[in-house]
């Protein structure tokens, strides 16, 4: 909404054009990102108090996982979850307030996240009233997502700005497309690319302040890679697609950082608030989608390197636990928990204070999630 105001001055005229000339900051996108990134911050440091409030009254709390393993987090159990409400929302209301109202890309990213939020929403309302955690069946998820992908293939290919380069397949260090057309299989590689990236960030949930952190190391490097391609000049010097546009998904980016830091305002150990899969799942779609409209999928593999290590020690264990007669590779899995069991040990044989445990496994996994993120932005140059 506030992108308009850049042009006020000039339909005012005299003497309002030099009067409410500072008005053509509005065009900037770096400007609108930022004040995006404040505004959602705000929004969400406002509502947080109120929501968690919310939750604790309608008694949706946390199910904390019955395993000897994670005995030490049995504490957490009723912890109001859902909290991934705040972030849906105060990202919603900055998008409409900072980026351009006529964007397909951006409207289509909101719209993913809007309705992973909601798939999430539900699985996790399921646990909570059946008090354990079986939610959503797998085959509705997928049914929706696919249904929702192979709407979100035929509105960007309406769009003019994304119709020809959506069907490209592009790989890091290469600058030419490896694929000009997948045709039909496009919106199938959109759905893999959603599902595998949805649910790696749903599996990095689970120490307090772990995956909101990991996902703002993603969606900074993002907001990078969203404004190259929507400039002309940064594309052809990086030799990757420009995509018009898309500089309202680096605006997207920006507000989802902010809302993502104020969530951890309330998130960090020890946490007031979880996510959820209301939380994690929107952020996961919402990763993917701004990964396929940017045609850096593939880069996703990199600059999201967490995700993808926390969802592989999951598939590692129970292919170990099935074909090798309940062998384990990990202590316990996702991988976070494995290294939050070797941390306490270790505390426990030096002596020393376990109060801070998680923060530690936490601040170290925000640190390679950084150098992920860091690596993923290398692979605009390295062509």
């Amino acid at each position: 909404m506030f992108y308009y105001l850049h042009d006020l001055a000039s339909q005012l005229g005299e003497p309002w054009s030099d009067l409410l000339s500072g008005l053509r900051v509005f065009r900037y996108v770096t400007f609108r990102a930022m004040c995006g990134a404040g505004t959602a911050f705000f929004i969400t440091l406002f509502i947080g108090p109120r929501m968690i409030n919310w939750l604790r009254a309608k008694d949706w709390g946390q199910n904390v996982r019955d395993d000897d393993a994670l005995k030490h987090h049995r504490h957490k159990q009723g912890t109001p979850t859902m909290g991934g409400l705040m972030i849906l929302l105060s990202t919603t209301i900055a998008c409409l307030l900072w980026v351009k109202t006529n964007n397909a890309q951006v409207w289509v990213t909101v719209a993913t996240m809007l309705l992973m939020g909601a798939i999430g929403f539900y699985d996790d309302w399921l646990k909570i009233a059946r008090g354990n955690h079986k939610g959503l069946d797998t085959k509705g998820k997928l049914l929706l997502q696919s249904a929702w992908m192979v709407a979100a293939f035929f509105i960007l290919k309406a769009n003019p700005a994304t119709s020809e380069v959506l069907s490209r397949l592009y790989l890091p260090f290469l600058k030419d497309p490896v694929i000009m057309d997948m045709g039909w299989l496009t919106p199938v590689f959109m759905f893999f690319v959603l599902v595998g990236c949805a649910n790696a960030v749903n599996l990095t949930d689970g120490m307090d302040g772990l995956a909101i952190g990991c996902v703002n190391a993603a969606f900074s490097a993002y907001f990078v890679m969203a404004y190259a391609v929507s400039h002309t000049l940064y594309s052809s010097y990086l030799q990757v697609p420009y995509i018009a546009g898309t500089e309202e998904i680096a605006v997207f980016c920006g507000c989802l950082i902010g809302a993502g830091t104020g969530f951890l305002w309330f998130n960090c150990h020890p946490a007031r608030v979880f996510m959820g899969d209301t939380g994690s799942l929107a952020l996961g779609g919402a990763l993917a989608m701004v990964a396929i409209l940017t045609k850096q999928e593939i880069t996703l593999i990199i600059v999201g390197g967490i995700f993808v290590i926390e969802a592989g020690s999951v598939i590692l264990q129970v292919g170990s636990y099935k074909l090798r007669n309940k062998k384990r590779i990990f202590r316990c899995a996702p991988i976070h928990h494995h290294f939050e069991i070797i941390t306490k040990e270790r505390a426990e044989q030096d002596g020393m204070s376990q109060d801070a445990i998680e923060n530690r496994v936490v601040v170290r996994f925000w640190i390679v999630a950084i150098l992920f993120a860091m690596l993923g932005l290398a692979t605009l140059k390295l062509r």
